[in-house]
Protein backbone atom coordinates (compact mmCIF):
# COMPACT_ATOMS: atom_id res chain seq x y z
CA UNK A 1 0.00 0.00 0.00
CA UNK A 2 1.42 3.49 -0.83
CA UNK A 3 2.07 5.52 1.94
CA UNK A 4 1.96 8.77 -0.13
CA UNK A 5 -0.28 9.26 -3.80
CA UNK A 6 -1.18 11.96 -6.14
CA UNK A 7 -3.95 11.27 -8.07
CA UNK A 8 -4.27 13.66 -11.16
CA UNK A 9 -3.10 16.95 -8.85
CA UNK A 10 -3.26 20.02 -11.08
CA UNK A 11 -1.77 23.12 -9.10
CA UNK A 12 -2.77 26.66 -10.19
CA UNK A 13 -1.57 29.93 -9.15
CA UNK A 14 -3.04 33.67 -10.28
CA UNK A 15 -0.54 35.73 -11.48
CA UNK A 16 -2.60 39.00 -12.42
CA UNK A 17 -5.13 38.36 -15.00
CA UNK A 18 -3.17 35.31 -16.33
CA UNK A 19 -3.85 31.64 -14.44
CA UNK A 20 -0.13 29.81 -14.18
CA UNK A 21 0.08 25.77 -13.96
CA UNK A 22 2.11 24.82 -11.88
CA UNK A 23 1.29 21.43 -11.92
CA UNK A 24 -0.58 19.69 -14.62
CA UNK A 25 -2.24 16.26 -14.07
CA UNK A 26 0.96 14.55 -12.25
CA UNK A 27 -0.06 11.28 -10.31
CA UNK A 28 2.32 8.59 -8.84
CA UNK A 29 2.69 6.82 -5.36
CA UNK A 30 5.53 6.28 -2.87
CA UNK A 31 5.99 3.22 -0.72
CA UNK A 32 6.75 2.76 2.30
CA UNK A 33 11.07 3.12 2.70
CA UNK A 34 11.36 4.42 -0.84
CA UNK A 35 14.06 6.82 -1.26
CA UNK A 36 13.64 8.90 -4.38
CA UNK A 37 13.82 12.05 -5.73
CA UNK A 38 11.98 14.97 -8.06
CA UNK A 39 14.46 16.46 -10.87
CA UNK A 40 13.89 19.00 -13.42
CA UNK A 41 14.27 22.32 -14.86
CA UNK A 42 13.83 25.14 -12.34
CA UNK A 43 10.19 26.26 -12.68
CA UNK A 44 8.88 23.08 -13.26
CA UNK A 45 7.14 22.35 -9.98
CA UNK A 46 8.95 20.40 -7.70
CA UNK A 47 8.98 22.85 -4.82
CA UNK A 48 5.09 23.13 -5.28
CA UNK A 49 5.04 18.95 -5.09
CA UNK A 50 6.61 19.02 -2.40
CA UNK A 51 4.79 21.66 -0.69
CA UNK A 52 1.48 19.16 -1.59
CA UNK A 53 3.48 16.42 -0.16
CA UNK A 54 4.28 18.23 3.01
CA UNK A 55 0.60 19.66 3.28
CA UNK A 56 2.04 23.43 3.39
CA UNK A 57 -0.54 24.07 0.14
CA UNK A 58 -3.27 21.60 -1.65
CA UNK A 59 -4.13 20.75 -5.09
CA UNK A 60 -6.44 22.69 -7.07
CA UNK A 61 -7.36 19.44 -8.47
CA UNK A 62 -6.89 16.19 -7.69
CA UNK A 63 -6.19 14.23 -4.66
CA UNK A 64 -2.83 14.25 -2.54
CA UNK A 65 -3.32 11.34 -0.07
CA UNK A 66 -0.71 10.93 2.72
CA UNK A 67 -1.63 7.54 5.19
CA UNK A 68 -4.54 7.38 3.14
CA UNK A 69 -6.34 10.38 4.16
CA UNK A 70 -7.41 13.28 1.07
CA UNK A 71 -5.55 16.64 2.33
CA UNK A 72 -8.33 18.62 0.69
CA UNK A 73 -10.68 16.94 2.89
CA UNK A 74 -9.25 18.06 6.55
CA UNK A 75 -9.36 20.63 8.35
CA UNK A 76 -6.04 23.20 9.68
CA UNK A 77 -6.00 21.54 12.85
CA UNK A 78 -5.59 17.43 11.06
CA UNK A 79 -3.54 18.67 8.83
CA UNK A 80 -0.92 20.59 11.53
CA UNK A 81 -1.49 16.92 13.25
CA UNK A 82 -0.80 14.83 9.91
CA UNK A 83 2.45 16.93 9.31
CA UNK A 84 3.61 17.36 12.76
CA UNK A 85 3.06 13.07 13.23
CA UNK A 86 4.13 11.98 10.03
CA UNK A 87 6.48 14.84 7.75
CA UNK A 88 9.83 15.78 8.40
CA UNK A 89 11.37 18.24 6.84
CA UNK A 90 14.24 19.31 5.41
CA UNK A 91 14.57 22.92 3.96
CA UNK A 92 17.00 24.75 1.51
CA UNK A 93 17.81 27.19 3.81
CA UNK A 94 18.38 25.23 6.90
CA UNK A 95 15.76 27.08 8.96
CA UNK A 96 17.52 26.49 12.45
CA UNK A 97 16.50 28.93 15.39
CA UNK A 98 19.34 31.02 15.27
CA UNK A 99 19.00 31.70 19.25
CA UNK A 100 19.11 27.85 19.97
CA UNK A 101 21.94 25.60 20.21
CA UNK A 102 22.20 22.54 18.02
CA UNK A 103 20.49 20.02 20.56
CA UNK A 104 17.75 22.69 21.50
CA UNK A 105 17.17 23.42 17.78
CA UNK A 106 17.29 19.31 17.43
CA UNK A 107 14.63 19.06 20.50
CA UNK A 108 12.56 21.47 19.21
CA UNK A 109 9.62 20.28 17.43
CA UNK A 110 9.36 17.69 20.39
CA UNK A 111 8.34 20.64 22.34
CA UNK A 112 6.27 21.74 19.72
CA UNK A 113 3.62 18.59 20.32
CA UNK A 114 2.27 16.33 22.85
CA UNK A 115 5.63 14.61 23.63
CA UNK A 116 4.99 11.38 25.67
CA UNK A 117 8.63 11.19 26.52
CA UNK A 118 10.14 12.50 29.60
CA UNK A 119 13.13 14.98 29.15
CA UNK A 120 15.82 12.63 30.21
CA UNK A 121 14.03 10.34 27.42
CA UNK A 122 14.13 13.28 24.89
CA UNK A 123 17.64 14.15 25.57
CA UNK A 124 19.08 10.44 24.73
CA UNK A 125 17.12 10.60 21.67
CA UNK A 126 17.99 13.82 20.56
CA UNK A 127 21.95 12.73 21.72
CA UNK A 128 21.51 9.45 19.75
CA UNK A 129 20.39 11.87 16.62
CA UNK A 130 23.52 14.37 16.96
CA UNK A 131 25.91 11.43 16.95
CA UNK A 132 24.29 9.32 13.89
CA UNK A 133 25.08 13.06 11.72
CA UNK A 134 28.51 13.44 13.08
CA UNK A 135 27.84 16.41 15.33
CA UNK A 136 28.29 15.19 19.29
CA UNK A 137 31.10 17.47 19.79
CA UNK A 138 29.70 21.20 18.18
CA UNK A 139 26.17 20.32 20.10
CA UNK A 140 26.47 23.51 21.97
CA UNK A 141 27.44 25.50 19.07
CA UNK A 142 24.80 28.17 17.65
CA UNK A 143 24.24 27.68 13.96
CA UNK A 144 26.23 30.60 13.09
CA UNK A 145 29.24 28.55 14.01
CA UNK A 146 28.68 25.94 11.77
CA UNK A 147 29.44 25.45 8.12
CA UNK A 148 26.83 24.55 5.75
CA UNK A 149 26.95 21.07 5.92
CA UNK A 150 27.21 21.13 10.02
CA UNK A 151 23.92 23.23 9.72
CA UNK A 152 22.23 20.85 7.22
CA UNK A 153 23.42 17.82 9.29
CA UNK A 154 21.24 19.72 12.13
CA UNK A 155 18.09 20.28 9.40
CA UNK A 156 18.42 16.30 8.99
CA UNK A 157 18.55 15.07 12.84
CA UNK A 158 15.65 18.05 13.04
CA UNK A 159 13.51 16.34 10.47
CA UNK A 160 13.85 12.38 12.26
CA UNK A 161 13.32 13.90 15.46
CA UNK A 162 9.53 13.66 15.68
CA UNK A 163 10.11 9.83 14.24
CA UNK A 164 8.11 10.72 10.74
CA UNK A 165 7.43 8.27 8.45
CA UNK A 166 8.13 10.58 5.67
CA UNK A 167 10.66 13.09 5.07
CA UNK A 168 10.97 15.44 2.78
CA UNK A 169 13.83 17.40 1.21
CA UNK A 170 14.05 20.50 -0.62
CA UNK A 171 17.06 20.96 -2.51
CA UNK A 172 19.16 19.69 0.46
CA UNK A 173 22.78 20.02 -1.65
CA UNK A 174 21.72 22.93 -3.23
CA UNK A 175 23.44 25.64 -1.02
CA UNK A 176 26.53 23.39 -0.40
CA UNK A 177 30.16 21.77 -1.92
CA UNK A 178 29.90 19.05 -4.31
CA UNK A 179 31.54 16.94 -1.88
CA UNK A 180 29.71 18.03 1.07
CA UNK A 181 26.20 17.48 -0.65
CA UNK A 182 27.25 13.86 -1.82
CA UNK A 183 27.98 13.40 2.09
CA UNK A 184 25.02 14.42 2.69
CA UNK A 185 22.88 12.47 0.11
CA UNK A 186 25.01 9.51 1.59
CA UNK A 187 24.17 10.85 4.76
CA UNK A 188 20.03 10.63 3.96
CA UNK A 189 20.21 7.36 2.36
CA UNK A 190 21.99 5.28 5.24
CA UNK A 191 19.19 7.40 7.69
CA UNK A 192 16.64 5.85 5.03
CA UNK A 193 17.74 2.33 5.04
CA UNK A 194 18.96 2.11 9.07
CA UNK A 195 15.51 3.81 10.15
CA UNK A 196 12.90 3.00 7.30
CA UNK A 197 11.73 6.48 6.59
CA UNK A 198 10.74 6.90 2.97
Amino acid sequence: MAIVELRNVHKVYPLGNTKVHAVQGISFSIQKGDFISIAGPSGSGKSTILNMLGCIDVPSDGQVLIDNLDTRQLSDRQITRLRHRFIGFIFQSFNLIPVLNVSENIEFPLLLGKSRQSKAERKQWVDYLIEQVGLSQWKKHRSNELSGGQRQRVAIARALVTKPSVVLADEPTANLDSKTGEMIIQLMRSINREQGTT
